[in-house]
């Protein structure tokens, strides 16, 4: 393959998921259907959160902000994808896949670094409820947030820039829905050992990182429940981590199906059909998994709803 200095290079081509022009009406509705349930789940959860004054609280606080962020993940894939499929064309212009790119990598980012500060927010909760109002204070609830806002965006910027150095070369089909990252890199002509390294090194820091305080803080909630005399008031401090235990484990262990799907097949389709679940589906249920397993938001919502209905009614 011959390189091609970068400043030339205009546009890609996203293979997606098939070439069979029969199946291109069936995944648009698929995709747009769980687009419009996803930025419409999480924005009903952050409209109650900012309604209902008992939610104001840094639980509640670091909730609307992940149905903030995963509006903003799926949004940064589907909606390209859609006009695709719609225009029947698979082009993507260079600056718009590096700006895809730098996105998802943002979102990805936060996501996990906003669900390892709500572990933490419930380990104080769990292990020190009598100091929580104390210690998770508004200042500190904030800073959480913009370290974690912070520390994405240079993450996702060290990644585009170590990409935007490298010579791409003439063949710029990406066997993706998107411009992921390790896709991208795989399409240079020059040497990419230090973008390798990088991306791994990341990975295992970020990634791992967040896992390791994720685990350390539930580790400490268990011996705290375990402590706890009755039954009853093992289940109601339970309870309160049981949403963000699920979101962890549905984000977690869909990313680790990818990377290993795609480590076991080498198949570049069958990884692209693997990443929709953690770019899509998601995002898309975790607004389910918090107004379902959560009593404060079923009742919110109730609440909610019958305030609007009862004003209908009188109007």
């Amino acid at each position: 393959m011959e390189p091609e200095n970068d400043t030339q290079i205009s546009e890609f081509r996203l293979l997606g998921f098939s070439e069979e022009p029969r199946l291109q009406p069936f995944l648009f509705g698929v995709f747009f259907s769980m687009y419009l349930i996803t930025v419409f789940g999480n924005l009903i959860i952050i409209l109650v959160i900012i309604e209902c004054s008992h939610l104001h609280t840094p639980m509640y606080f670091f909730l609307s902000n992940l149905s903030f962020v995963d509006i903003c993940f799926a949004s940064t894939t589907v909606p390209k994808m859609l006009v695709n499929i719609q225009a029947q064309s698979k082009v993507i212009t260079y600056a718009g896949c590096i700006t895809q790119m730098y996105f998802f990598i943002h979102f990805v980012g936060l996501d996990s670094f906003l669900l390892t500060v709500m572990a933490y927010d419930r380990f104080v909760a769990v292990c020190h409820p009598l100091h929580y109002t104390v210690i998770m204070n508004p200042q500190l609830c904030g800073l959480l947030v913009l370290v974690s806002w912070i520390m994405s965006v240079l993450h996702s910027l060290l990644h585009s820039l170590m990409v935007l150095r490298l010579s791409l070369c003439r063949e710029l089909e990406i066997p993706h829905f998107f411009c992921e990252l390790n896709q991208v890199i795989h399409l240079a002509c020059s040497d990419t050992f230090l973008n390798d390294i990088v991306m791994y090194l990341a990975a295992v820091l970020l990634g791992g990182g967040c896992l390791t305080g994720i685990l350390c803080s539930y580790s400490k909630i268990v011996s705290s429940i375990r402590a706890i005399s009755s039954a009853q008031g093992k289940y109601k401090a339970f309870s309160t981590c049981a949403s963000h235990l699920s979101v962890v484990s549905l984000f977690y262990c869909t990313s680790l199906g990818v990377y290993l799907s795609s480590a076991a097949t080498h198949n570049s389709h069958s990884s692209a059909t693997a990443s929709v679940m953690y770019t899509v589906v998601t995002p898309m249920l975790n607004p389910f998994i918090y107004s379902l397993r959560n009593k404060d938001i079923k009742r919110a919502l109730k609440n909610s709803l019958g305030g609007k209905l009862e004003k209908g009614q009188l109007s």
